[in-house]
């Protein structure tokens, strides 16, 4: 499959891809260089909406030691009238204390002076090392660049200005009848639900009469279903913005496919990734059983590795079940109940079945292999 829409496991709706670097009407980019990635990459990124009227919803980690900006969200915004998000990459400003958190807000209160909107229209999303603290006067230089880059042709230039670990941007602008979306996405590591694991940022043209319940639901069956390693981020952060000036709704299962791809772009893109595996749990004794045991194999280090080197070994399946379910009265599960043949095949995308017999619910979680190459860059993230 060609373009944008690559899975097998995407219900891919009739679009016209257009090119990325190309936003959604009313919406303009710009990025600037300050220094937080190094190597002269742009690291600092605005996404602005031109029209006083939008519609929009933001979703952020559940983590405990949520970072600055997060925090900074959730206490300041006006989360159905976001206008405009400043973001950086290379430095997650979390376990920064009272000093991180204020410079969040000089974030958004300096994206808001520039634009000339009320600092609770603006969003602020950073992404990068933990504990380290941010170089405000050079974040704030850099939003004040990028403020005076703002173009709708930057749509490409905003996505690769987010990245840090990523190996490519991911990133797709589709029309369908009279209605334009665009989004923009990153993430490798520290990739497991609890809400979102990655920054995500989608505009368009359509009318969106509930855009937090569009997004919940999107998401639930895309961002919520995948894992790299396990890892809640302190920094994850979802945000759709609407404008409605097309005067038509989002078409049925647009924003859902555009967030399961970019769901997969990012496991595909695992800090090493090679393969991108599917487990799906059946015959489970209730949904919190189903997810509990999809869970445990999807982030099984011996599957994982299974995975990675093509080995089509079911026992290992088996005990990552049995794992999940301890203590409990679960009767062999044998390799009849368990289909594990593509972990062998040849194929980037390999999926895995398991039955428990013990019921009716059944789930399934998206999952990266592990290789050699996640351990580098794990190893030598700071140092």
């Amino acid at each position: 499959m060609s373009g944008f829409f690559k899975s097998r496991w995407v219900e891919a709706p009739g679009v016209k891809e257009l090119d990325p670097a190309q936003l959604a009407p009313g919406f303009k980019a710009g990025t600037a260089h300050c220094g937080l990635k190094g190597g002269g990459k742009t690291d600092v990124g605005l996404i602005a909406c031109e029209a006083e009227e939008v519609t929009s919803a933001i979703l952020l980690t559940r983590n405990a030691s949520s970072a600055a900006p997060v925090r900074v969200c959730r206490d300041r915004c006006d989360r159905g009238a976001i206008r405009a998000a400043a973001v950086n990459a290379g430095n997650a400003n979390a376990e920064t204390g009272e000093q991180g958190y204020a410079d969040a807000v000089a974030m958004v209160e300096e994206a808001a002076r520039q634009l000339g909107l009320a600092p609770e229209a603006v969003a602020v999303a950073e992404t990068g090392v933990i504990g380290v603290p941010l170089p405000i006067d050079a974040v704030l230089a850099g939003i004040d660049e990028a403020a005076g880059a703002l173009s709708e042709a930057n749509g490409a230039a905003f996505s690769e200005a987010i990245m840090t670990t990523d190996r490519w941007p991911k990133r797709c602008t589709l029309r369908v009848g009279g209605v334009t979306l665009s989004a923009q996405a990153k993430g490798g590591g520290m990739i497991q639900p609890g809400f979102a694991t990655l920054l995500c940022f989608v505009q368009t043209d359509a009318v969106v009469a509930d855009p937090d319940a569009a997004l919940r639901a999107a998401s639930a069956a895309s961002f919520e279903r995948i894992t790299v390693d396990g890892q809640m981020s302190t920094n994850d952060t979802v945000l759709l913005q609407a404008t409605g000036a097309a005067g038509a709704p989002l078409p049925d299962g647009l924003l859902d496919a555009v967030l399961l791809q970019l769901a997969l772009e990012v496991v595909a893109d695992g800090e090493g990734s090679s393969r991108v595996g599917r487990v799906q749990v059946g015959g489970a004794a209730s949904p919190t059983e189903a997810e509990r045991v999809a869970r445990a194999i999807a982030n099984s280090p011996l599957v994982k590795t299974a995975l990675f080197g093509r080995d089509p070994n079911w026992g290992r399946i088996a005990q990552a079940a049995g794992m999940a379910l301890a203590g409990e009265d679960l009767e062999e599960i044998g390799a009849d109940s368990i289909d594990a043949a593509e972990l062998g095949g040849e194929g980037d995308e390999a999926e895995i079945e398991i039955s428990l017999g013990r019921g009716d619910h059944a789930t399934h979680v998206y999952f990266s292999d592990l290789g050699y190459e996640y351990v580098r860059i794990n190893a030598d993230y700071t140092t």
